[in-house]
């Protein structure tokens, strides 16, 4: 139970690496204090789970975003009727991209957490997974992580109406707790900046397989009603699509910083005469 004076909700960890399932609290009337103890078990657990939420309506949901922060009007995703900050997702219409990322990195500001919403369950299936980037990162071996410590890589991504690229510490340091985590994911990183076309596609590839390890991991396995608040800062969430039926969310993003870390330690990389330099083109949406 968490004791802090005028909270009386439940706490149950999902794993040990990160998640937690909160019960006993209604979204819809929460109380500054219910709010102020939610902030600290984000930083905590990284991803809250709140059971059992219909009724929460389009208005106390962008308010109890907006204590956050500054909500996004997505720039393609469709929105709620009157609520530009609601963005439907959906699995008949675009919604089902299963990959492990972390939302809009291709940005320079990317969102510091999102807040979503079940509203449509498949029955079975369509669960959604997260991955703990504090813990990937301090798991690695000491030259590893100063190597990494001192790189930045291109996020972006090239889809229709939206061109965006931006360039991120592959380590950012947590504007709130100060601890490092890994920050590259498959989706939208493009190349590290500092290292030849091979040398960055070879040690993408093994960081991209390493951050979302089990052992980092939690599951959720959504029921119609349930919100899910994440930390977007220091975690990756994986879609799972192994569901038929429909299943709609609504979500919340809230917008973020600019992710900080060690400046670059060595100069860009330069193609030598004649070598083709051409990192790949990032195409991958978002899913939930």
């Amino acid at each position: 139970m968490s004791n802090l004076r005028g909270t009386a909700f439940e706490v149950r960890p999902l794993t040990a690496a990160l998640g937690a399932e909160i019960h006993g609290l209604r979204l819809e009337s929460v109380t500054d204090e219910e709010f102020a103890e939610l902030r600290r078990l984000l930083l905590e657990h990284l991803v809250l789970f709140i059971p059992d939420q219909e009724g929460w309506s389009p208005e106390a949901r962008t308010a109890f975003g907006r204590r956050l922060g500054e909500l996004e009007v997505h720039p393609y995703l469709p929105h709620l009727d009157g609520h530009p900050e609601i963005q439907i997702i959906d699995s008949e219409q675009d919604g089902k991209i299963p990959i492990w990322h972390t939302d809009m990195t291709y940005a320079p500001n990317p969102p510091i957490g999102s807040i979503l919403q079940i509203v449509r369950s498949p029955g079975t299936g369509g669960d959604t997974m997260w991955s703990n980037q504090y813990l990937a990162y301090e798991a690695l071996s000491a030259p590893l992580r100063e190597l990494l410590d001192g790189l930045t890589a291109v996020h972006a991504i090239h889809i229709p109406g939206l061109d965006s690229r931006a360039e991120h510490p592959v380590v950012r340091v947590h504007p709130e707790t100060g601890r490092r985590s890994l920050f590259v994911n498959r989706a939208h990183t493009s190349h590290i900046v500092q290292l030849s076309r091979n040398e960055s596609d070879a040690l993408l590839q093994y960081l991209a397989e390493f951050s979302t390890s089990p052992q980092f991991t939690c599951r959720y396995r959504w029921r119609q009603g349930d919100v899910a608040i994440w930390d977007n800062r220091v975690t990756q969430h994986y879609a799972v699509d192994d569901y038929q039926q429909r299943r709609t969310g609504l979500r919340v993003v809230v917008l973020g910083d600019t992710p900080t870390g060690n400046e670059a330690r060595w100069p860009r990389y330069e193609p030598k005469p004649g070598e083709r330099y051409a990192p790949a083109r990032i195409n991958a949406k978002e899913s939930y």
